[in-house]
């Protein structure tokens, strides 16, 4: 699966291949069944990255930690995210992509099973932080299989349809989770987790054709990744501009009942409106991305801007804060953009720069939530994670401006 797509050189092409063995085809129904089991383990990830956030007091109690305690397994399994993706990319740069994808959510299963029967906090933290290990990796070469099955012109939508599993998942399988969670054990919400992710590799082994290692691919290619500018900057982007997103939603529980003064009984419905604008978000953003790569990530991220501001200036009415809320979702149309356009920058080392945009998307979720934690720690309330996160996004955009002012220059010096 190379960085050429079929539809590039041959503009009557419909679809490039997932590089499969000599005598295998694939039909749009074998397409559609391949994207289905990719999206099945998005589903299966976010729902596990996300349940433990509703499940921190029961996971305290067994263990008789405090909840503040309990939640190091969320930095836990963040730090495995961000040390797995790069790590594991590189390592596995002579693996099909066939036999990465089920070893990697071969060990996120096992992770979330283990995590469960887990008979001590600290056993249970080092489950938490190894379970958060395949999950950029996962994501990254799931992402390159459904875009090298896809026309260069549709590469973002097959993108988002892949991504669409965890977005679904903050709408559905978290709460789903969380509810089993809470009425049975929070053990039983991971082995519920646990069985989507064997689900997954069911899913994978039948319908993900045998590929072939790539040619030339080694350890040494993927990193010539981290030698290309345009690789860091983008990064950079989805690092600081998503910042802002996870600055709000980290802290919408207190904004909605101490700013907005609703009920406790609101929260899920604010939550699920989060969620659905993620959603819509996905869908809408990876049709754009297909039209505009640039344009899609600039004015998302400019959009970003306003509407952080807006949340700050507006979120004491209930009515601005669920709207902001929803729109703040939908800014999450900027993701497929990015994970398109770090294919195109990576050249020849799409794996790391792929699963790499994970780990970038977990520092604005610890950077986001850091520096809001920050502004209402020195008094300034819960409603100005909005600025913080205008803040953020603006500064994902000057360094989006940088991105784009020096790859017109590189193309400039080329064709003089």
């Amino acid at each position: 699966m190379t960085h050429t797509h079929l539809s590039e050189n041959r503009p009557d092409a419909d679809v490039d291949t997932v590089a499969p063995l000599p005598g295998t085809a694939l039909t749009p129904l074998s397409i559609a069944l391949i994207e289905l089991a990719l999206a099945a383990g998005g589903f299966g990830i976010g729902t596990g990255e996300f349940a433990i956030m509703g499940l921190l007091p029961e996971v305290a109690t067994t263990y008789g930690v405090s909840v503040p305690q309990a939640g190091y397994v969320i930095a836990a399994y963040a730090l495995g995210v961000v040390i797995g993706a790069p790590i594991i990319a590189v390592l596995a740069a002579r693996m099909t992509r066939r036999v990465l994808l089920l070893a990697l959510m071969g060990v996120f299963a096992a992770g979330n099973i283990l995590s469960a029967i887990a008979p001590d906090f600290a056993t249970f933290t080092a489950l938490r932080f190894i379970t958060g290990l395949p999950h950029g990796a996962y994501f990254g070469v799931a992402a390159l299989v459904a875009a090298s099955m896809a026309p260069i012109h549709k590469r973002a939508r097959a993108v988002g349809r892949v991504m669409l599993g965890l977005t679904i998942a903050t709408l559905l399988g978290t709460p789903l989770a969380t509810f089993f969670g809470q009425m049975f054990s929070w053990r039983a919400a991971f082995m519920m987790v646990g069985g989507i992710a064997l689900l997954t590799v069911a899913l994978l082994w039948f319908f993900q054709p045998r590929d072939k290692v790539q040619e030339g691919a080694s350890i040494w290619r993927e990193l010539g990744a981290f030698r290309r500018v345009q690789v860091w900057l983008t990064l950079a982007v989805a690092s600081v501009g998503f910042g802002g997103m996870f600055a709000v939603f980290s802290y919408i529980a207190k904004t909605t009942t101490d700013v907005a003064m609703m009920p406790v009984a609101t929260v899920p419905m604010v939550l699920a409106l989060f969620g659905i604008g993620m959603n819509v978000g996905n869908v809408v953003g990876s049709r754009m991305a297909d039209y505009s790569l640039n344009g899609t990530i600039g004015g998302m991220l400019a959009l970003n801007v306003v509407l952080m501001a807006l949340f700050g200036l507006t979120a004491h009415n209930p009515y601005m804060l669920c709207i902001c809320v929803f729109l703040i979702g939908c800014g999450f149309a900027a993701c497929p953009a990015v994970q398109t356009r770090l294919m195109d920058v990576a050249a020849d080392a799409q794996t790391l720069a792929a699963a790499s945009n994970h780990s970038a998307f977990n520092i604005a979720n610890a950077l986001g939530a850091w520096l809001g934690g920050v502004v209402i720690a020195m008094g300034y309330g819960y409603a100005s994670t909005g600025y913080i996160g205008a803040v953020l996004s603006l500064g994902g955009l000057a360094v989006f401006c940088v991105a784009v002012a020096l790859e017109r220059r590189e193309k400039a010096a080329v064709t003089a």
